[in-house]
């Protein structure tokens, strides 16, 4: 008799085992050898800040997708983790502090426990809506004191730093970019693997079970407020590590290091990517950084695309970019995703029609709204005028013709779908 493969078998969890390292070995690889991919010097801050934003996201995913809870201020803990990292380093240029710099990150996540102990032990008293309105008020608590307390958060012009200070550790002044990118990418990895098996501990089991069911996590004997408070505080340590990396690379901390602003954007990274995935977020964080860093450099524009993405991830794919993947793995084992290749290819081309409208609408607005900078605009590398009537009547053109097309496709990628998931349940 062949060995079962049911679902929590034996046989299952030891292949899930196996494939677990080469997991791991892959994302090592990618670190590696990305600045080797995207050697300039723009795709090199680019992937520093992916690092530092993939190990935030993946600590509020700790409270958000593990634990189900919503907070609106969890900058709160990677800002204060920042300041405190960044006085560190004031002092150790001053010859009053002994931590090297590659163990800064460390300290920044003990600044962060501190804090999420502090403000924890209020907000995971609630769960729900009000633990996500008391968060909100942390962190706007929080953001006044920047003005408050000038003398520890250096008032609105925040406090700078200089992450060259120190004696060289084994010969490396973490001066160049390249240098800053492994430091961010090293840290990256180890929370990371520090993240993914804390998930897979008791403590991780717990918060699920709050998540999905406080009261029977209750009934069995288990504090439900207890589980929350214990994951806050670990969450918040890697917050702390994500801040103290982020004031290493930018080397000034300010008071849009704690605003609504960047909690806000650590959710819609999480989002993006896929709260119901352990790396959905670190998907959406590179997703997020294209958008914030090099898509704001093309366009005014830029978060009217990023709040419409977000609102299109929401409505269709509420599972995130992760879990649009995770759904074609049954059909790629069982060979029949060539069946689809059709259906898709017709869909993005529809999409990326109906988008080519929309931003030709969309830049035109923005031309012509900028009094200063006149109507000429380059889209694709043709110049177009916004003022001019053509060029509205062909965007919108195109935008309805990629519409109409894009939901006949849709309807064709949905019976072929449909067609695939019989065939696998009939085999």
């Amino acid at each position: 008799m062949k060995p079962s493969l049911r679902r929590g078998s034996p046989a299952q969890r030891n292949t899930g085992r196996h494939k677990a390292p080469l997991v791991w070995v892959v994302m090592a690889i990618i670190l590696i050898a990305a600045p080797s991919l995207f050697p300039s010097g723009f795709s090199l801050t680019l992937l520093t800040q992916m690092g530092t934003l993939t190990i935030f996201a993946l600590s509020y995913n700790m409270l958000l997708g593990q634990c189900g809870m919503l907070s609106f201020g969890h900058a709160v803990y990677s800002g204060l983790g920042a300041y405190v990292t960044v006085h560190a380093l004031n002092m150790l240029g001053k010859g009053a502090f002994v931590t090297p710099l590659p163990l800064m990150p460390l300290l920044g996540g003990v600044a962060g426990t501190l804090f999420g102990c502090l403000f924890g032990y209020v907000s995971t008293r609630r769960a729900g809506t009000t633990f996500a309105m008391i968060s909100l008020g942390i962190g706007e608590m929080v953001y006044a004191c920047v003005l408050m307390l000038p003398g520890f958060f250096g008032g609105e012009g925040g406090i700078s730093t200089n992450r060259s200070v120190g004696r060289p550790l084994l010969g490396l002044t973490f001066g160049p970019a390249i240098q800053v990118y492994y430091l961010v990418a090293a840290w990256s990895f180890i929370s990371m693997i520090a993240m993914y098996a804390l998930a897979r501990t008791p403590l991780g089991r717990l918060a699920n079970a709050v998540r999905d069911n406080p009261e029977r996590a209750e009934f069995v004997g288990y504090d439900a407020r207890v589980v929350r408070f214990l994951q806050l505080v670990l969450s918040a340590f890697f917050a702390g590590v994500a801040g103290a990396l982020s004031c290493v690379n930018f080397e000034i901390v300010g008071a849009e290091n704690v605003s609504a602003l960047a909690s806000g954007g650590v959710l819609l990274a999480s989002f993006i990517g896929g709260i119901p995935f352990f790396f959905g977020p670190v998907v959406g964080s590179v997703i997020f950084v294209l958008f914030v860093t090099a898509l704001s450099g093309v366009t005014k524009a830029w978060l009217f695309y990023l709040g419409l993405f977000f609102c299109v991830m929401v409505l269709y794919a509420p599972g995130g970019i992760a879990s649009l993947f995770v759904m074609q793995f049954p059909v790629i084992r069982a060979r029949k995703f060539g069946r689809l290749l059709a259906p898709y290819g017709a869909a993005l081309a529809a999409g990326l029609a109906a988008l080519a409208g929309l931003i030709g609408i969309v830049e035109a607005v923005y031309r012509l709204s900028d009094s200063t900078g006149g109507t000429r605009m380059v889209l694709a590398g043709i110049a177009l005028d916004a003022a001019r009537a053509p060029v509205w009547a062909l965007s919108i053109l195109v935008l309805v013709v990629g519409l109409v097309a894009l939901r006949f496709a849709a309807r064709f990628t949905q019976a072929r779908w449909d067609a695939v998931q019989e065939e696998l349940k009939a085999a």
